[in-house]
């Protein structure tokens, strides 16, 4: 219950990341990822080694899915001032 707690504590914290950071993404990503990891593989092992592979698994995948969900919405502006919508880095 209380790895619960905390987990929940860390996704609540880290929703105020910028949406349109890759880094800040893949870095919540796999905190989230590796927290949820931890718990399920720790229930379904009961074991600590089974919490660190499944921590260590979340906290990849999280970091990929995390990093690659980034929002493509960059803006530009041309000669006149009008705004216009690019590809983001």
């Amino acid at each position: 219950m209380k790895a619960a707690l905390i987990a929940c504590a860390m996704a609540l914290a880290l929703g105020g990341c910028s949406e349109y950071s890759r880094s800040d993404r893949a870095v919540g990503g796999a905190l989230i990822g590796g927290g949820t990891g931890a718990l399920v593989g720790a229930a379904a092992t009961g074991t600590g080694t089974g919490a660190l592979v499944g921590g260590l698994i979340g906290a990849g995948a999280g970091a990929v899915i995390g990093a690659e969900t980034t929002p493509k919405a960059c803006w530009a502006r041309d000669a006149y001032g009008n705004r216009y919508r690019v590809q983001c880095p």
